[in-house]
């Protein structure tokens, strides 16, 4: 059985404020220029008066976290490579808007030894400390051949 190079409590966060260019660039790369994410004067009729990022942008912050954590847990080693299996329970709980500094925290709740597995909560938090986004992430520790 492998032991695990990671602990429940190890942690890693990522923080960057979400510009126009950031809602632009993930629509072109996507394809999603959704009207809540690319139209100003759609969204200003709507409850929150202006374009929202999208929630998957959120979702790409929370990879970042998380790679930050798997490098930094196998820094110095090439037996181990660290690969996203996904997130479980995704929730968009709040809007980010342009401007937004967001900050995501990643913390290892759960070991799977048996499985190869670690997961993972996810907490997306603005400026004002509000939780935009949550989710579990599950990581999988692959042995290199």
């Amino acid at each position: 059985m492998l032991d695990l190079p990671i602990a429940i409590g190890e942690s890693a966060s990522f923080t960057k404020t979400v510009a126009e260019c950031d809602i632009y660039g993930f629509a072109g790369l996507t394809g999603d220029f959704a009207a809540p994410h690319t139209n100003e004067e759609f969204m200003k009729n709507s409850q929150y008066g202006q374009r929202i990022a999208h929630g998957a942008l959120v979702v790409g912050f929370m990879s970042t976290a998380s790679a930050l954590l798997g490098n930094r847990m196998l820094e110095g080693r090439d037996d181990l490579t660290a690969v996203s299996l996904g997130y479980d329970r995704v929730r968009f709980v709040a809007p980010v808007l342009i401007g937004d500094t967001i900050t995501v925290t990643y913390e290892v709740k759960e070991l799977e030894t048996e499985r190869q597995r670690s997961r993972s909560a996810v907490t997306a938090t603005n400026q004002r400390g509000e939780t935009v986004s949550v989710a579990e992430h599950i990581m999988k520790w692959l042995v290199n051949p």
